[in-house]
């Protein structure tokens, strides 16, 4: 079955919103495609009646197994096609995300397995989220924000919490992408701002906002 471009919108919102709740308010959903929930209300009735989400009263609503998988071929086609901007045309990782919105609506699977065998089958998109493979399934990535690790330890970026362009144009100003390198100099109790040292960097200090958005391994 086909879906409209905005029903694969309001699938992939709600897929986002559950890793944060387990259920979904219409007020939620409101915010986050910022329009009426009225409208809210509306596509939530089209959604049920093709199965794709279940509604529990008082508490809100959900993706059903059928919605998520649809949810997480669409989240896999936005980040294949990511990956692809960037690393084969060549575009910064903070002006893919528009782009991206609109050619994961091209839903063709044929175009898509190719797409993914072209560029190598990739486990991340440029912004460290693992990509969903064909049966849905993610690779789990072990990792902690910078506000977690203790001072003096040397860890390796592996992905980016925050990834709206104001965020992303941060990391560039102060060298950090994936696979960056760097070293926690100091914690500051009075803000949970952290001074770090990126590999032939001056040691710089971030906020604590910019350190719980920039997730972390040992390597």
């Amino acid at each position: 079955m086909n879906y409209s471009v905005s029903e694969e919108n309001y699938i992939k919102s709600i897929y986002h919103l559950q890793q944060q709740t387990d259920t979904v308010t219409t007020n939620s959903l409101a915010n986050e495609l910022r329009t009426k929930p009225a409208s809210v209300t509306d596509m939530l009735k089209k959604l049920r009646t093709k199965r794709l989400v279940d509604y529990e009263k008082y508490r809100g609503f959900k993706l059903n197994a059928a919605g998520s998988k649809i949810a997480l071929g669409i989240v896999r086609r936005h980040r294949l096609w990511e990956f692809f901007l960037v690393n084969k045309l060549g575009f910064e990782w903070d002006k893919v995300h528009d782009i991206a919105e609109e050619l994961e609506h091209v839903s063709s699977a044929e175009l898509i397995k190719k797409l993914d065998s072209f560029l190598n089958f990739p486990q991340t998109d440029p912004h460290g989220d693992p990509i969903p493979d064909t049966n849905g399934k993610m690779a789990v990535i072990k990792q902690l924000s910078l506000a977690e690790i203790d001072a003096k330890k040397t860890v390796v970026v592996s992905s980016v919490g925050n990834q709206s362009p104001e965020m992303l144009e941060m990391l560039k100003h102060y060298h950090i992408g994936i696979g960056t390198s760097l070293k926690i100099n100091r914690h500051f109790a009075f803000d949970g701002s952290v001074e770090i040292k990126v590999t032939q960097q001056s040691a710089c200090i971030i906020s604590g906002q910019m350190a719980k958005n920039i997730f972390v391994h040992h390597g």
